[in-house]
């Protein structure tokens, strides 16, 4: 059976029903997440690995993000960590995935410049979680990745597109796929949301059950 596009609600209660009433851990689906962007970017570019930056937010976005960061470590690529956001903020997911990074001894910055030496940029700052125009830090990362000459893959939806109207709110990252996790998303197939989101790629086998209960 074919799943319509869904909103941003919709996936949060099917993520909701997954961890709660069914009881799979939500560092499971984190991990499924993250290794769905891993695999894209090993099998879709491998010609552009020689220094892959994650940028992450400090919310769970932010926390697939350092997941992707430790996986493809292991897989012995270049990889460094941008921070972008307040730690104090950080989610408890993310919390984890940060103390593994660490573990790992993943090179961590804030230093935008970074990404004038990226190879392939992750974007995982966001996800569905936008609703407001962006501003500060977050802003000036956006706009820092755009104009750097990598390629980008987004973490479940360029960061600033609206997830149920594919609105750029303020700005958003041009990216050049979209790894989008369980179910296509209302935002990616209109507005600017289908430009901005560039391949879309539905990481189908998450485990998310989707139901309306």
């Amino acid at each position: 059976m074919k799943q319509e596009p869904i909103t941003a609600e919709q996936m949060r209660h099917y993520d909701s029903y997954t961890i709660n009433t069914i009881g799979i851990p939500s560092l499971v689906l984190m991990e499924r997440a993250a290794l769905a962007v891993r695999d894209e970017i090993l099998n879709a570019f491998p010609l552009n690995l020689e220094h892959v930056v994650v940028v992450a937010g400090s919310g769970n976005n932010g926390g697939d993000g350092l997941d992707i960061a430790r996986l493809l470590h292991i897989a012995g690529v270049n990889v460094s960590i941008l921070n972008v956001g307040n730690p104090d903020h950080a989610s408890d997911e993310h919390q984890v995935q940060e103390k593994i990074c660490q573990y790992y001894q993943i090179p961590e910055t804030t230093d935008l410049t970074i990404l004038s030496r990226a190879s392939l940029v992750v974007d995982a700052m966001f996800g569905i979680g936008i609703d407001r125009p962006v501003k500060g830090g977050y802003a000036d990362a956006i706009t820092a990745i755009n104009n750097c000459d990598a390629v980008v893959v987004a973490v479940d939806m360029p960061s600033g597109i609206n997830t149920d109207t594919g609105e750029v709110m303020g700005v958003a990252v041009k990216a050049t796929a979209t790894v989008t996790f369980a179910f296509n998303k209302v935002g990616l197939t209109k507005g600017d949301g289908k430009e901005y989101a560039g391949r879309i790629v539905i990481a189908d086998d998450m485990g998310t059950y989707a139901t309306d209960k």
